[in-house]
C-alpha cells in the first residue's frame, strides 16, 4: 500500500509503500483529539508518526518502536521536537 508522509530528513512529502500490522505498527484507540497519535510504524530503521486528523504521517530516521518503549507520548515528544513545538 502506498502512503504519503512527511520526510523530515529530506524535509518533503514522499509517497512509500508501506504495509502495516501487528508485527511492525502499534496501535493506540483511545484519542482524546484530532492531534493524539493513532499508530507507530517502525519503516526500514525510521519511525513513522501518525496522528488521528488529516496531517500526514511523519518519518524519524534513527528511531524505533523499541527505542521509545511503544510509547504513544515519546512518540508525541519527538513529533513536536520535529515540527518546532511543545
Amino acid at each position: 500500500m502506498e502512503k504519503l508522509i512527511f520526510n523530515t530528513l529530506k524535509g518533503r512529502l514522499e509517497t512509500i509503500a508501506i504495509e502495516c500490522t501487528e508485527q511492525n505498527t502499534t496501535w493506540f484507540d483511545d484519542a482524546e483529539d484530532d492531534n493524539a497519535i493513532c499508530a507507530i510504524t517502525d519503516y526500514e530503521g525510521c519511525l513513522l508518526i501518525s496522528e488521528w486528523g488529516y496531517d500526514y504521517p511523519i518519518m524519524v530516521d534513527g528511531v524505533t518502536r523499541a527505542d521509545i518503549e511503544y510509547d504513544r507520548h515519546k512518540a508525541y515528544e519527538i513529533k513536536c521536537w520535529w515540527e518546532g513545538g511543545s
